[in-house]
């Protein structure tokens, strides 16, 4: 077994708040975990405003980086995830703001609701995988089409699951709200996918870009 494999065996398990409180005290390579756990999570928030990918990965590096050091601040009130997703989102709107600014960026169309998903596809064949990836193209583009208002509780919420709450703390607007947005945004989805059914996961972060930013930020702190 590698070492990278070892040490996420190792501490895969550990809370958020003991990793934190490790890596406050010196145990830099720690971060590493949180990161993992939660790239994903990151990537859809920041995806929702954001659609160049060289844009993402920026955002999520500069998230990754303020956050480690800005650890202290974390005070456990939140969910790590959500106090990240607030940090990836700043970031996010930062880069929105220099690139209209500079008339480079057209206004995104933002916010989101959550996917179910698709058996895996080692369980397909051929035909099915090419229906699945079909179903992922036209959702990604159905959200794609949400306006900023809506995109982000649609990402947060219905692809990335989290709770109503956690997306209220996340994005500073009201779980009434919230349940609004969402409510508009599915009804808008679902009529852009016109009667289709079984979305797939969409979104994705796959493991070489997960592997590629864990470097580059563990790199940088």
């Amino acid at each position: 077994m590698q070492a990278r494999d070892i040490f996420a065996t190792r501490n895969s398990a550990l809370p958020d708040g003991e990793v934190v409180q490790r890596v406050r005290n010196g145990e830099k390579g720690l971060y590493e975990i949180l990161m993992r756990r939660y790239n994903q999570t990151l990537y859809r928030a920041v995806r929702s405003y954001l659609k160049d990918g060289d844009d993402v990965q920026d955002a999520m590096q500069e998230a990754y980086v303020k956050a480690y050091s800005k650890l202290d601040q974390y005070k456990g009130d939140a969910a790590f995830s959500t106090w990240l997703v607030r940090i990836g989102i700043n970031e996010a709107l930062q880069l929105l703001r220099k690139q209209r600014t500079l008339h480079v960026y057209t206004d995104p169309d933002v916010r989101a609701e959550r996917l179910t998903q698709l058996p895996d596809t080692g369980q397909m064949n051929p035909e099915q995988r090419t229906i699945r990836e079909e179903h992922k193209r036209l959702l990604e583009q159905a959200v794609d089409r949400l306006s900023e208002d809506y995109r982000a509780v649609y990402m947060l919420r219905e692809v990335e699951g989290m709770s109503v709450a956690d997306v209220s703390l996340a994005l500073g607007i009201t779980e009434a709200n919230v349940k609004v947005r969402l409510h508009r945004a599915r009804n808008m989805v679902k009529d852009a996918l016109m009667g289709m059914h079984e979305p797939a996961a969409a979104f994705g972060f796959g493991n070489a870009h997960c592997d590629a930013l864990v470097a580059a930020v563990m790199a940088r702190i």
